[in-house]
């Protein structure tokens, strides 16, 4: 444990996560990286052949925890927990990661048109040797969405750095019909496995 620690380090440079975080009160600190390079080194998140949904975003989530906690070390920064996530959709056992470009992006939303998905969030949290994870998995029903809606959403930029190419917290609210879930968890970071896994390690969220 790590009793009296109250700051974190995450490993990710998304806003979404680091308001998520804000909202329950963990104070971190972002670990940034020097170059691309790096990351494409260190992580690889390309789907493996035949890796399931769950097996993908666990791996993806681990190495990503892991290469922050080599960060930590290698830059002999003040030692205090990592934490990482990785959200992917999926239909089925089909990854739908983040889009390469306008048109992928338009492909994924024809696909999620009109039926449910499944929205996966791994978060993994590392101080030393020990390392623990979390899994949230969350059905999302979209409404059917018209060729002139799914076309002025990807003309909006929205779509681009997001799995499955939506964003649940911004325009794309407006087709979703159910969620079963965790919203937070669709955003990128689910809450209630985040503070539970915090907590294990004696980090207490203010909230």
């Amino acid at each position: 444990m790590i009793v009296g620690q109250s700051s974190i380090y995450l490993a990710s440079r998304s806003p979404r996560r680091r308001e998520l975080l804000d909202q329950i009160g963990v104070d971190h600190q972002v670990l940034t990286q020097r170059m691309t390079a790096e990351r494409g080194l260190d992580v690889n998140e390309d789907p493996l052949p035949g890796e399931k949904p769950r097996d993908y975003v666990l791996r993806v989530c681990r190495d990503k925890v892991e290469s922050g906690w080599t960060r930590v070390l290698q830059r002999k920064l003040p030692l205090r927990g990592v934490l990482a996530a990785d959200t992917t959709v999926c239909l089925g056992d089909e990854i739908l990661g983040t889009p390469a470009d306008a048109p992928e992006a338009a492909e994924f939303l024809r696909r999620l048109s009109g039926r449910g998905h499944e929205v996966l969030t791994a978060v993994a949290f590392k101080f030393g040797e020990r390392m623990e994870t979390e899994l949230s998995v969350t059905t999302v029903c979209f409404r059917t969405l018209a060729p002139a809606e799914i076309a002025r959403y990807v003309a909006s930029g929205e779509p681009m750095d997001k799995a499955g190419a939506y964003g649940i917290q911004g325009r794309a609210g407006a087709f979703i019909t159910e969620i079963h879930g965790s919203y937070s968890g669709v955003m990128g970071l689910p809450l209630y496995e985040t503070a539970q896994l915090l907590q294990r390690f004696g980090v207490t969220p203010a909230a």
